[in-house]
C-alpha cells in the first residue's frame, strides 16, 4: 500500500513541478477565472476517485456507479446529466463493437486472423506484440481506436491462450497504440477530426491576426508514426518490468482442469513427434501397443504424403514414413524414451497442431458414466470410442482406482468416470446426449464457420456507414443526412443478430459490462469539470503562469497540460478547451497557432496513467490489469510520448 502511495504522490510531485516552477508572467489576454465552491467540490471529487482507483477499495465499475450517485446529490450535474454517459456515442459504440466482434470470433474469423500473425511472428513474444500493435495501430489511423482495439481482441486473446504467452503482456501493448494510432491521420481519432474545424471556428472569431490554414489529412503523420514505433519499442524493452509479472501458469488454460487436478495431476503435457523418411512399421496404432507400454496417448496424425489430418485417430490408423503425430504423456522423459525405442523423432515445440491442440480449440475433459448411458455393460474396444466420439480416452477411474493399461478390456458401468481427450466442439455436443455428465464446464464454444462471410458483410457495411455514410446517402437521394458512429456500429451489430450470426442472449453475454458502467460513471464526472468551470480554471491558472520561454517549451507545457486534462476530462472537452486557448496564448509567445493546436489534438491521446480512456477500460478486464498496473506502465509511456512529440516537432515542424 504505501508503496503504491509513494509511486501515485512521485507521479504526481513530477507533473507538478513541471507545471509550476515555470517563470511567471501573466497574459493579459488570457481573464483569471475566479475559483468557485462548485470547482472545489468537482476536484474533491476528482481526488475521491483516483483514491478509489488507486487503492481498489472497491473495483472500478463500483467507482463509475458512485460518480453517477454522488455528482448529482452534490449538485454539480443534475440527475439526467449524471446517467447519460451511459446513452453517450463512446459507451453505446463500444457496446456495439463489442458484439461485432463476438460475431466474428464466433464465426471462426479472428482464429483464421490469429492463424496468419502466428505463421509470420511465429512465437516469439517480441514479435507478436510487434505485429498485433503494428497492426492495430495502422487500423486506428483510419477508424475509431476502441474499435480497432475491440476488433482485434478476441484474435490477440486466443494468439495469448495458443503461444502461452500472457494476455497481460499483449493486451496493453496493443491498447496504448490503438490509442496512438489516432495520432497518424486526421481522422484518426476524435481530437483530430474536431481540429480543422477548431480552427475555421477561430479564423471566423476573428482573434487571430491571420488566417489559420486548414492542416492536411497527414500532416501530422510522421509524428504519429514515430509515436507508434516508440511505444512497440518502450514494450519490447521494458515490456517486461512495466508489464504485469504474469506467467503463463497463471492463467486458467493448464491442460488438466484445476477442479480434476488432484486426480489427473500425472499428465505433464502434449508433444509432437515426426516418423522418419526411412521408417517402414507395417503395425497399427492397436498393434504398436504404445498406450499400454508406454502410458501414451497419440491424439492426432498429419499424413503429410496423402495430406490428410486426423484427429482423435482410430486403432486401425497407421504410423507412414513422414508423418507428424500429436501425443499427451505423463512426462517429456516418458516421450524420450518411447522415440528413441519405436525410431521417432521428438520435436522441441507442437508446431503443425498448435492451433488443432491449443487450449481455445481442444482440451481434457472427465465424463462419468451415467445410469442412461448407451455404453453401461459394454467394453472400450467394442464401442469403437474414437471413432464414436471423436476423441480419446487417457484413462479410466472405477472405483476409486485410475486404469491406464488394457483400456480396451475394461467394461464400462455406471459411476465410471472417463478421461479424454477431443476438440470442444465434441465435448459441446455430447452434453446434448445423455451417454457422460461431465464435471467441469466444457471450455471453447461452438464456431459457425458457415456465417463468416456474413459476419465479415456486416463488419464491411458499419465500417463503409462510419467511413462514408454521407456521400453513400447522397447517392441514393438524401444527401446532407448524417448518422453518429453508435447507429453505424449498431447497425453492424444489429444485422449480425438478425442473420444469427449470435443470438440475442450471446450478444448480451459478450459486452463487458464492468467496462460500460466505469465509463458511464466517467463522462459525467468530466461534464462536471466543464460545467462547473474546474477544468478552465486550471487551464488559465497554469497559462498565465508561464513567463518568456523558448517556444519548444511552451509546446511542452501545451503537452503536459493536455495530457492531464485527458485524464480527467473526455479527449473531446481537452481538445475543445484547449485549442481556441493555446492558440491565443501561441500568438503572444510567438509560437505558431496552427502547430500549437495540432499539439493539443495529439496530446489528447496521451492517456495512459488510468484507465479512464475508452480502450484501456475496454482492455482491463480481459487482461487482469490492476488500476496501478495503467499507473506503471503509462507512467513511462506518457513521458516518452511527450519527448518524441517534442522531438518531432524540433526536428521536422
Amino acid at each position: 500500500m504505501k508503496n503504491r502511495m509513494h509511486r501515485f504522490l512521485c507521479i504526481l510531485a513530477t507533473i507538478s513541478i513541471c507545471l509550476l516552477l515555470l517563470p511567471g508572467a501573466s497574459f493579459a489576454e488570457v481573464k483569471d477565472v475566479p475559483f468557485t465552491a462548485q470547482m472545489g467540490i468537482v476536484m474533491g471529487v476528482l481526488v475521491l476517485a483516483i483514491i478509489l482507483f488507486i487503492f481498489e477499495f472497491v473495483r472500478v465499475d463500483v467507482v463509475g456507479i458512485i460518480m453517477m450517485v454522488i455528482l448529482p446529490i452534490l449538485g454539480v450535474v443534475t440527475p439526467k446529466e449524471a446517467i447519460s454517459g451511459l446513452s453517450s456515442n463512446a459507451v453505446v459504440s463500444i457496446i456495439a463493437v463489442i458484439i461485432i466482434g463476438a460475431g466474428l470470433d464466433k464465426t471462426g474469423v479472428m482464429n483464421i486472423l490469429a492463424r496468419k500473425i502466428l505463421k509470420i511472428a511465429g512465437k516469439a513474444e517480441s514479435r507478436i506484440v510487434t505485429l498485433i500493435s503494428g497492426t492495430v495501430a495502422f487500423i486506428s489511423s483510419f477508424m475509431q481506436n476502441i474499435g480497432a482495439a475491440a476488433l482485434f481482441m478476441p484474435a490477440a486473446i486466443r494468439i495469448g491462450k495458443q503461444t502461452g504467452i500472457p494476455i497481460s503482456r499483449i493486451l496493453m501493448p496493443m491498447g496504448f497504440c490503438a490509442i496512438i494510432g489516432g495520432t497518424m491521420t486526421l481522422v484518426g481519432a476524435s481530437p483530430t477530426i474536431l481540429l480543422n474545424d477548431l480552427i475555421e471556428q477561430a479564423n471566423t472569431l476573428g482573434f487571430m491576426p491571420e488566417k489559420i490554414e486548414p492542416l492536411g489529412l497527414f500532416t501530422q503523420t510522421p509524428i504519429g508514426i514515430a509515436l507508434v514505433a516508440s511505444a512497440i519499442i518502450y514494450f519490447i524493452i521494458l515490456g517486461r518490468f512495466v508489464l504485469p509479472a504474469k506467467t503463463a501458469d497463471d492463467s486458467d488454460d493448464s491442460l488438466v482442469p484445476d477442479s480434476i487436478v488432484d486426480t489427473y495431476d500425472m499428465i505433464e503435457g502434449i508433444f509432437e513427434l515426426t516418423v522418419p523418411e526411412d521408417h517402414n512399421d507395417p503395425r497399427t496404432l492397436e498393434e504398436l501397443n504404445i498406450h499400454e507400454k508406454f502410458h501414451i496417448n497419440i491424439i492426432a496424425i498429419k499424413h503429410l504424403d496423402k495430406k490428410i489430418k486426423t484427429l482423435a485417430p482410430r486403432s486401425t490408423d497407421r504410423l507412414e514414413n513422414n508423418d507428424i503425430f500429436a501425443v499427451i504423456a505423463h512426462s517429456k522423459e516418458i516421450v524420450e524414451n518411447m522415440a528413441k525405442e519405436m525410431g521417432y523423432t521428438l520435436k522441441t515445440d507442437v508446431e503443425f497442431f498448435a492451433e488443432d491442440l491449443s487450449p481455445n480449440n481442444s482440451g481434457l475433459m472427465e465424463g462419468i458414466i451415467t445410469s442412461r448411458s448407451d455404453l453401461v455393460g459394454k467394453k472400450l474396444g467394442e464401442v469403437h470410442f474414437s471413432e464414436t466420439f471423436d476423441a480419446v480416452p487417457i484413462t479410466i477411474c472405477t472405483e476409486g482406482y485410475c486404469n491406464f493399461k488394457d483400456l480396451s478390456e475394461h467394461r464400462f458401468k455406471a459411476g465410471d468416470a472417463v478421461l479424454m481427450y477431443g476438440p470442444w466442439r465434441v465435448f459441446h455436443w455430447l452434453k446434448t446426449r445423455s451417454t457422460f455428465a461431465f464435471t467441469t464446464e466444457v471450455k471453447g464454444e461452438i464456431m459457425r464457420d458457415n456465417k463468416a462471410k456474413i459476419a465479415v458483410t456486416w463488419l464491411l457495411v458499419a465500417l463503409a456507414l462510419v467511413m462514408g455514410f454521407e456521400p453513400v446517402m447522397g447517392l441514393i437521394g438524401f444527401a446532407g443526412m448524417k448518422l453518429s458512429l453508435s447507429v453505424c456500429l449498431l447497425t453492424g451489430a444489429l444485422g449480425m443478430i438478425l442473420t444469427n450470426v449470435l443470438s440475442v442472449d450471446e450478444a448480451y453475454e459478450s459486452v463487458d459490462w464492468m467496462t460500460v458502467f466505469l465509463l458511464g460513471g466517467l463522462i459525467p464526472l468530466g461534464l462536471a469539470f466543464q460545467k462547473t468551470g474546474a477544468a478552465e480554471f486550471i487551464a488559465t491558472t497554469i497559462m498565465n503562469s508561464i513567463g518568456s520561454v523558448p517556444t519548444i517549451v511552451f509546446l511542452l507545457v501545451v503537452g503536459i497540460l493536455t495530457s492531464f486534462f485527458t485524464l480527467v476530462v473526455s479527449n473531446v472537452g481537452a481538445t475543445v478547451l484547449l485549442v481556441p486557448l493555446c492558440m491565443s496564448m501561441a500568438v503572444k509567445a510567438g509560437a505558431d497557432p496552427r502547430i500549437t493546436a495540432m499539439v493539443v489534438a495529439i496530446a489528447a491521446s496521451n492517456t495512459f496513467v488510468l484507465p479512464t480512456h475508452q480502450v484501456n477500460a475496454l482492455i482491463m478486464r480481459p487482461g487482469g490489469y490492476k488500476t496501478m498496473d495503467y499507473a506503471r506502465a503509462g507512467a513511462g509511456m506518457t513521458v516518452l510520448f511527450l519527448i518524441v512529440l517534442i522531438g518531432m516537432l524540433y526536428a521536422f515542424y
